[in-house]
């Protein structure tokens, strides 16, 4: 009787208000580039104290679930994760979209967030204390190795091109490790700029990496950034639950998934999303589908990421150790409001915590009306929107997104240039993912392979400490399994294949056809690889300067990467060889070179130019810039006036937001 109490309390008018108001504004702040659910909450938090214990953390639970399930929005609609949970979103999500198909992704994605989010929530209700002692029996070996299978399972998923995969693994973990070591001290891969100090900030990394390139490319080509056919307008409702219906299995595997990856401190969403994919492409009778806008890809990378929410308060609750930046926050909220976290939590101070179970409970539930509502207006808004004013406003947020984590001009222009080298990388097969997800896990995989490895070192005995634990094992067996299934799989439908085809006269290659293009790809494969070759070289050099302690996992990491490029090299000459097709991303037949440079050249002036000029004086010189070089089309001076007024708008509107909402410190220009 004492639970249907605390049940009751939840749903007063005041408690309900604080859901549905902060599942709104995560959803949103989640949907937009750089501004993150840890920023919600931390910048919301003393507008808790005013309340009492259980409706702030109400509050605050419900703008961190929103959150999270809000950056499926800029996945699917931009190809830009909103929070790094939401990577493998944009595997299908965005294909999806492109093929027309982006309600129905967002009302999948909204059905699957909801159903995670119950999972881990009743989880954090019923088995909270038994869950909790998996997080326990976590060493450092453990959660290294669970760094590396989070990188393996990123590098499995591109079947024929697992070693860029690697590459791009081992770029992110290269640059996980700029700054200061998170063991031992040592300063790394700075070259002497006091800026790369703090090292690179994850979130531009994860804005720059994903959607500089998408911008590059809408200002390339001239087709729609999303294509919209009449049949399929709109968010698609009853589609998406018979899809989700038949995907149940899937739906409760991933949610599960998410649940316990989610009481694991530092695993979080981004490797629950990964495992979770993982687990539904191996299982589907079409894996081929995936990454062209499969819908299991969406409900199994959605389910899982909110299921974590849940699970992550496992092990803050139960044992005080926060597995993410929000829990962390919610933690200290909690102990301002002088409630005691730990296994006496559930009986000393069980009003407070039943009724914030039951109240992201709540919030979850009304993800569904929030999240449709806001999906429907946001897909019709983005398919609407001219190219002319996308660009500038997507390059614009993201600039003001970078800015606003640390109220630093430098995030951004890291952000800048990340985002180009990305785009350059992408061309030529080695994907973002890797990269973002060997940066998200560096500090993990470094911490626990450094421990690991002293610990084994003063104990003499460094081989069983990596590979003598039965969890250990475990985690190493379902890594190799991860990476060579799909490779296995791959090779029976081309031995299928090859035997169906077998009969059937032999059409010429078209990249017979294309020796010069094929040339050009090769060339710059080959500049890739070499520019990976000399990162590892240079992290082999500056790794002789520091200490015993320090060296170890950038001397390992670099030596990798060297491994792997030396062995692209072979394979780019054996293909020169036999005239093997490259697999570089494909450009249009109409795209623009010249636009793209415009593009570059003027986002590389924008940023550099900020703190010289100031925030919205520059901002409102790139629009006037960039609006005409992605306007393919004519338009009439009526037109380009009331896109200019909503330059202006917009422009504003975000500066009062960060000056004056935020209380972000701008840069002082010298104008405004």
């Amino acid at each position: 009787m004492e639970i249907l109490g605390y049940l009751l309390g939840v749903l007063t008018p005041s408690n309900f208000m604080l859901a549905l108001t902060g599942v709104v504004l995560g959803t949103v702040i989640g949907a937009l580039p750089g501004l993150s659910a840890t920023m919600a909450v931390a910048v919301l938090v003393p507008f808790t104290f005013v309340l009492g214990p259980a409706s702030g953390l109400i509050a605050l639970g419900a703008i961190y679930t929103g959150a999270l399930y809000g950056g499926a929005f800029a996945a699917i609609l931009v190809n830009t994760p909103g929070t790094p949970s939401s990577i493998a979103t944009t595997f299908d999500g965005y294909p999806m979209a492109r093929k027309g198909d982006g309600g129905l992704a967002i009302s999948i994605a909204t059905l699957a967030s909801v159903f995670g989010g119950i999972v881990g929530a009743l989880a954090l209700l019923l088995v909270s204390p038994p869950l909790a002692k998996i997080a326990l029996a976590f060493g450092p070996a453990e959660y290294f190795w669970l760094a590396i299978f989070g990188l393996t399972l990123i590098s499995a998923l591109s079947v024929g091109n697992t070693l860029k995969g690697l590459m791009g693994a081992c770029i992110g973990l290269m640059l996980s490790m700029v700054g200061v070591a998170v063991i031992g001290g040592d300063v790394r891969y700075t070259f002497g700029m006091q800026n790369l100090l703090g090292g690179i900030d994850i979130t531009a990394a994860l804005i720059g990496l994903y959607c500089v390139p998408v911008m590059i490319d809408l200002v390339m080509r001239q087709d729609p950034h999303i294509q919209v056919a009449e049949e399929k307008d709109g968010i698609r409702l009853s589609e998406a639950f018979r899809l989700v219906r038949k995907g149940k299995l899937n739906l409760l595997r991933s949610s599960v998934i998410g649940t316990i990856v989610g009481i694991l401190p530092g695993a979080g969403g981004s490797i629950a999303g990964l495992v979770a994919y993982t687990e539904a492409r191996r299982a589907s009778a079409h894996p081929e589908e995936f990454g062209k806008g499969a819908p299991d890809g969406v409900i199994a990378t959605e389910a899982a990421n909110n299921a974590t929410v849940g699970g992550g308060f496992i092990p803050t609750l139960v044992l005080g150790i926060p597995g993410t930046p929000p829990d962390a926050i919610i933690l200290g909220a909690l102990l301002v409001q002088g409630v005691k976290v730990g296994p006496s939590l559930f009986t000393a101070d069980a009003p407070i915590v039943y009724t914030f179970i039951f109240g992201l409970l709540l919030a979850t539930l009304l993800m569904l009306p929030a999240g449709l509502f806001i999906g429907r207006y946001a897909y019709r808004f983005i398919t609407r929107f001219p190219k002319s004013l996308l660009v500038p406003s997507i390059a614009f947020m993201t600039i003001a997104g970078a800015y606003a984590v640390h109220s630093s001009i430098h995030d951004v222009q890291v952000m800048i240039v990340l985002g180009l080298f990305g785009w350059v990388l992408d061309r030529y097969g080695i994907r973002p993912s890797p990269i973002v997800l060997g940066l998200v896990l560096g500090s993990i995989a470094e911490q626990g392979f450094v421990q690991s490895y002293l610990i084994g070192n003063s104990s003499g005995n460094v081989i069983g400490i990596f590979f003598g634990r039965p969890i250990s094992i475990g985690i190493i067996l379902a890594a190799a399994l991860t990476i060579t299934f799909p490779h296995w799989a791959n090779y029976r439908k081309k031995r299928a294949d090859a035997a169906i085809t077998a009969s059937e006269a032999q059409v010429p290659r078209a990249a017979e056809t294309q020796s010069a293009a094929r040339v050009d790809t090769r060339i710059g494969t080959v500049a890739v690889a070499l520019t990976c070759l000399a990162m590892a070289g240079v992290g082999l050099v500056q790794a002789r300067g520091m200490t015993a302690m320090g060296a170890v996992f950038p001397r390992t990491i670099a030596t990798v990467l060297a491994l792997l490029s030396v062995l692209m090299l072979i394979r780019i000459a054996r293909a020169w060889m036999t005239g093997a097709p490259d697999d570089r991303a494909p450009i249009s037949a109409d795209a623009s070179a010249v636009r793209g440079w415009l593009f570059t050249l003027a986002s590389l002036l924008w940023v550099w130019l900020i703190p010289v000029v100031g925030f919205a004086t520059t901002a409102i010189a790139a629009f006037a810039v960039l609006m005409p070089v992605a306007e393919f089309g004519r338009a009439s001076l009526r037109t380009w006036l009331l896109r200019s007024l909503f330059a202006l708008l917009m422009i504003g509107g975000f500066w009062v937001l960060m000056a004056r909402v935020l209380l972000l410190r701008m840069p002082a220009g010298l104008l405004f």
